[in-house]
């Protein structure tokens, strides 16, 4: 890389650091229980807005894998999640009335929270309509793959987005709390997926899957991104500049192999689309609060409207990492 690039993305990731530093004054606590959180603790970090039916799930799947503790901003739901997350004796949670658009769609609340409360941690940023997959998962908890991670000096790991979906309608079947969303939307694509390198940044860029395919398939080039860099041992320094995509300083985002091999990665199961989609996509398109005008849900509502449906014959049903390593979507690279 040349001296004057790097250059210039240090300046970058002071910028955002700086940014974040003052997005702060966004955040209110409502129920911060960051003092109990230990040195050696695993933390997830989060935001959300109106998750209500999703979090009783989202949280005992986390702490079933060895989470610790989740520090999760509110984005002014409005259907009592707020209330349910600041009960939760392991959560601390902020809430903020500003823009989630404004505050680079969340990302200047979750670098602040992670310079603040992150620091020297295995840090995980999920949704809460994401799992976590990783090699072993079914056998191992997220501390053996940290502790793995530490061993190699490895700082990041990443996993690609896996979009779920039903077979059928997707409104066909109702989600209730606390229920495993696989149970309903156990489908994905196993191919379609187009993959490029990043020159600025240096990561990969991975797009393709259902949404690809239905909502964007006349211009498939503009379905979002699939590829996330989730799990990180934080550093205050540290910074993400999109979403998950990509972090900064830029060796963070060096999470496959260049000469042949294959590093360890993960899946991030995407459970979006479940029956709840339709009223998000409208709320969503509403609030005009998403990445490039909302383009995405507009997206969504019209293909919606058209045929809610994402299956097609070449679907598979999911079920279990190894399959999905056999199919080349996940990997554990040297981790035995």
């Amino acid at each position: 890389m040349k001296v004057w690039h790097s250059y210039r993305l240090r300046l970058q990731r002071r910028r955002w650091r700086i940014r974040a530093f003052r997005k702060r004054r966004e955040l209110r606590a409502v129920a911060d229980r960051s003092a109990t959180i230990r040195p050696d603790d695993l933390l997830v970090f989060s935001t959300a807005r109106n998750e209500g039916v999703r979090l009783p799930w989202f949280l005992n799947y986390y702490r079933d894998m060895g989470v610790n503790h989740f520090l999760i901003v509110d984005n002014d739901s409005t259907d009592g999640s707020r209330d349910y997350l600041a009960a939760q004796p392991d959560v601390s949670l902020w809430h903020t009335t500003a823009s989630y658009k404004r505050a680079r769609f969340g990302v200047d609340w979750l670098n602040w929270l992670q310079m603040r409360h992150g620091h020297g941690h295995w840090c995980l940023v999920v949704d809460p309509d994401e799992l976590f997959l990783y090699p072993f998962c079914d056998t191992r908890p997220l501390r053996a793959l940290t502790d793995w991670l530490d061993a190699s000096s490895i700082r990041s790991f990443s996993a690609m987005l896996l979009d779920m979906y039903p077979k059928g309608r997707i409104d066909a079947q109702p989600y209730a709390a606390g229920q495993d969303p696989l149970e309903i939307a156990c489908w994905f694509d196993a191919g379609n997926y187009a993959i490029s390198r990043n020159p600025r940044y240096g990561n990969l860029w991975i797009q393709g899957g259902p949404r690809a395919r239905v909502f964007f398939r006349n211009e498939p080039e503009r379905a979002p991104a699939l590829n996330k860099i989730p799990l990180v041992r934080w550093d205050r320094r540290f910074a993400y500049v999109s979403s998950t995509h990509m972090l900064l300083p830029r060796g963070l985002n060096l999470v496959y192999d260049e000469w042949g091999g294959e590093k360890a990665s993960g899946v991030l199961l995407h459970t979006k689309f479940l029956d709840t989609f339709g009223h998000k996509a409208e709320e969503e398109l509403a609030r005009r609060q998403h990445y490039g005008g909302s383009k995405e849900y507009i997206a969504y509502a019209e293909g919606i409207r058209d045929n809610p449906e994402l299956w097609c014959s070449w679907s598979e049903k999911y079920i279990n990492w190894r399959q999905l390593e056999i199919l080349g979507l996940m990997s554990k690279g040297n981790w035995a």
